[in-house]
């Protein structure tokens, strides 16, 4: 299994960055409830734990909270370690966006 690292950069506060994170899984499962089998998070501290279940493969994952950052850590199974790079600029763009001050 391939782990995909993408660092996002953010100015906001930590506590608007994990409200705005909740609020965007809430919307995820709302939109695509019907398509994954699965979509889990829980916070651990500064870390977002998730997992996520599509297509017949599994993803697990972090996003945590740095200085300056968000490092977000996901292990790619098999056939989707294929589409790496666009799955980094998907997070990079669907985050990017989210955490815009």
């Amino acid at each position: 299994m391939k782990t995909l690292e993408v660092r996002v950069p953010y100015t906001i506060s930590r506590e608007e960055l994990k409200r705005r994170l909740d609020e965007a899984l809430v919307k995820a499962r709302e939109e695509y409830g019907s398509q994954v089998n699965a979509l889990e998070a829980a916070w651990a501290g500064d870390m977002l734990k998730a997992h996520v279940a599509v297509m017949g493969m599994s993803f697990n994952g972090t996003i945590e909270i740095e200085e300056k950052d968000l490092l977000v850590k996901l292990g790619l199974p098999g056939m989707a370690s294929f589409f790496a790079g666009k799955i980094k600029a998907g997070i990079e763009e669907r985050l990017g966006g989210l955490v815009a001050g």
